[in-house]
């Protein structure tokens, strides 16, 4: 075969991706009608359809499997290789970094600043979202690295990885007076604040809840740590946090600790694209130990300048 068409496969690629010519025209900054005619050469060129109609959407054919598997590793590829050449010229590397936002930023923050270094090399950015869209952005090349309360499914997401960063018990805080029955039965005395649906933690609280035969009354879902922690300092429902932050957490007059199960982790996971190992805070992150962190013993302050909380925990 001779020369073939970069852009056309480059085109074709997008709209396998995005899922809809439209999609893939928004993306591409083209209209729609550019791109068709893109694909439509690509398949004289080939030979053949990449594309077959199932009811109003485009499905790839057996011919666009195949073109769409090796189109997707050399664009993959190229997208590396851009990276790899960035990170050796650029002084200062922007790293832009998704962060769930089920996860407790005090914890997320302390993971992020130990592995950016003091030399103004990395610039950081953050962004905050629900788990699933972060996926969406660090798929699509607008994220280099996500902080998340779950792994990936590699089944789902060909080409990103995660490593499991540690865990931490899950306490129960609620502002004064103390319930009168005993943990975990006075989870049924006052309603609950507690994470949704979406969230691992929310999932497992939910069936730990079941396990136990409890059926309290639930106040609110929060896909927010942050926004969960504020109604319950500031209502009489019952909240759930990170247990390594109880001192922090009880500066908080009147608040309490009313329990802890070990059955429930919070757990943290870095995920990134294969292409970014080579990432320097990727790769920095992925080698460190957080055990002193996620036990409760590390002493940030030693590290990094000490943090101001304005009336707010999160």
């Amino acid at each position: 075969m001779s020369h073939l068409n970069y852009n056309h496969l480059y085109y074709f690629w997008m709209t396998q991706k995005k899922g809809s010519v439209t999609k893939a025209a928004e993306a591409l900054f083209l209209t729609p009608q550019t791109v068709t005619g893109q694909i439509r050469q690509l398949e004289q060129r080939l030979g053949g359809k990449l594309f077959k109609r199932k009811g109003r959407q485009l499905e790839a054919s057996e011919l666009g499997q195949l073109v769409f598997k090796y189109a997707d590793r050399m664009f993959s590829l190229s997208y590396e290789m851009l990276d790899i050449v960035h990170y050796r010229k650029e002084d200062h590397l922007i790293f832009d970094v998704g962060i769930a936002d089920a996860l407790s930023k005090r914890l997320a923050s302390r993971v992020l600043l130990s592995v950016i270094p003091n030399d103004d090399s990395i610039h950081l950015r953050c962004y905050e979202s629900t788990h699933e869209m972060l996926l969406e952005q660090l798929s699509e090349h607008k994220l280099d690295m996500i902080l998340s309360d779950c792994p990936v499914d590699s089944a789902q997401h060909a080409g990103l990885l995660s490593k499991k960063l540690g865990e931490c018990e899950i306490g129960f805080y609620c502002r004064e007076p103390l319930p009168t029955r005993p943990f975990p039965e006075c989870l049924e005395e006052r309603r609950l604040l507690i994470p949704g649906r979406r969230t691992a933690m929310g999932r497992q609280l939910r069936h730990w809840l079941e396990v136990q035969g409890l059926k309290p009354q639930i106040l609110g879902e929060f896909d927010d740590a942050a926004m969960m922690k504020a109604f319950g300092f500031f209502n009489q429902g019952i909240f759930v946090a990170p247990a390594i932050y109880r001192d922090a957490i009880l500066q908080y007059q009147p608040v309490i600790e009313i329990g802890r199960v070990e059955e429930l982790k919070e757990e943290y996971y870095v995920i990134f694209a294969e292409r970014m190992i080579q990432h320097p805070a990727v790769k920095r992150l992925c080698e460190s130990d957080f055990t002193s962190l996620f036990s409760g013993l590390d002493d940030f302050s030693a590290v990094t300048p000490p943090v101001t909380f304005d009336g707010e925990f999160s």
